[in-house]
């Protein structure tokens, strides 16, 4: 199905073409980088994509500054992730994961030889769990995140609960997570906390400045948008119609091919212009910036006075922490309970949740009116990320006693 997508969809062929030839280029790539995994440690780290990989980004990070004599094995599922962070400098090596097919699971680990294996959040491939642990490679989930709902725990799901047993431990964000496992006999967990709020602490001491959307969010409210679909843009540029507002618009889509940006770019009309063709001549009287490049996003809430999480007309919001961090609040749309940050950051009311353009309105007028309201929200945000990093340090403490 995916090759069949990918004579229409550019992401699908990315994900098809990725994995051409991977275990060739493996073994070319440790071979002109002079490593032989059986001679030297390999630590073996896998990302679904982007989100999870910023996720898993302060335990490679801190795995390397403890063992810098190991050489970090970056695996990634999806287009989204590995064409973003292909040039991570925080790994040795970055490849597609091969298929969680027999063959193919028995091939990269007799190539790789990890020593380690470390999953972040979902990824629970059973031939991959299974072929590790009759290798006796030490494997771990960290970050990971378990609801009542997930198959783990229905009469049927006794196949998937034999994933869960292969691992050597499991780092979980909550006690509901913990709960839930010990419910079926999956006793060796952890709960760390979410890694996530140890890489957005870090996104804020070391955020990059952006002397053009300084001037470009001057003596405006300013709303950033980050991770944008179809439907999250049109609730956002009928703000554009608000007479009184005094707001400009960022607009970070979730995808940013061409055709994404050339369709944002007909919706928004004259009120806008691209990131990559912005100077401060051309901003002159525009209030509608859309990026169109990838990597900057965290950086760019920085300068919100509100900001706008995708997703939530989806399957689901995106990254909400990285706004909050930064102590400004977020408005998302109704999809957003398998997240259990948002939910708790709607209970500290320091996020709200829209469904519709009239309730984003309100939301947005109350924030801009109410200085004492968004002030409120503003503090419930940064305090709720500060309170929660520490993951990081649970997982590695783990991890060192079981690689020594």
């Amino acid at each position: 199905m995916i090759r069949l997508a990918a004579l229409f969809k550019p992401k699908a062929w990315l994900w098809i073409n990725g994995r051409k030839n991977i275990f060739e280029r493996i073994r070319k790539t440790f071979e002109d980088a002079g490593v032989d995994p059986y001679k030297q440690p390999v630590a073996w780290f896998h990302c679904a994509s982007l989100g999870e990989f910023e996720q898993g980004r302060p335990v490679i990070e801190a795995y390397r500054q403890k063992f810098p004599g190991h050489k970090i094995f970056l695996t990634f599922f999806s287009p989204s992730g590995f064409e973003v962070r292909k040039a991570y400098l925080g790994a040795d090596f970055i490849f597609y994961l091969p298929a969680d097919i027999t063959r193919q699971v028995r091939k990269f680990l007799a190539l790789v030889n990890p020593k380690v294996a470390i999953f972040v959040k979902y990824e629970f491939w059973f031939n991959y769990l299974r072929h590790l642990r009759q290798s006796g490679i030490p494997t771990f989930v960290i970050s990971a995140n378990f609801r009542a709902d997930q198959h783990f725990f229905k009469w049927y799901g006794d196949w998937s609960r034999t994933a869960l047993e292969h691992l050597t431990h499991l780092f979980v964000q909550n006690e509901s997570s913990l709960e839930l496992l010990g419910f079926i006999g999956i006793n060796h967990v952890t709960v760390s906390g979410d890694t996530r709020f140890d890489r957005v602490t870090d996104i804020v001491a070391h955020a990059q400045r952006f002397p053009l959307v300084e001037a470009f969010a001057a003596g405006s409210h300013l709303l950033v948008a980050g991770s944008t679909w179809p439907a999250d843009e049109e609730l956002l540029l009928s703000l554009m119609q608000k007479q009184g507002l005094n707001l400009k618009l960022i607009i970070a889509p979730h995808e940013t091919y061409p055709a994404r940006i050339n369709t944002i770019m007909a919706r928004a009309g004259n009120i806008a212009v691209r990131f990559s063709t912005a100077t401060e001549t051309n901003l002159a009287g525009i209030n509608v910036l859309v990026i169109d490049s990838i990597g900057i996003l965290s950086a760019l809430y920085r300068y919100a006075t509100i900001a706008y999480i995708g997703g939530g007309f989806g399957v689901g919001i995106h990254n909400t922490l990285e706004a909050a961090t930064f102590g400004k609040p977020v408005i998302f749309g109704p999809a957003y309970s398998k997240f259990p940050e948002a939910l708790e950051l709607l209970e500290l009311g320091a996020a709200f949740s829209v469904k519709n353009k009239k309730e984003l309105l309100s939301v947005v007028e109350l924030m801009f009116s109410n200085s004492d309201a968004y002030a409120a929200a503003a503090q419930q945000a940064g305090d709720y990320v500060q309170a929660r990093a520490g993951a990081t340090r649970i997982i590695m403490r783990k991890l060192t006693e079981t690689i020594q």
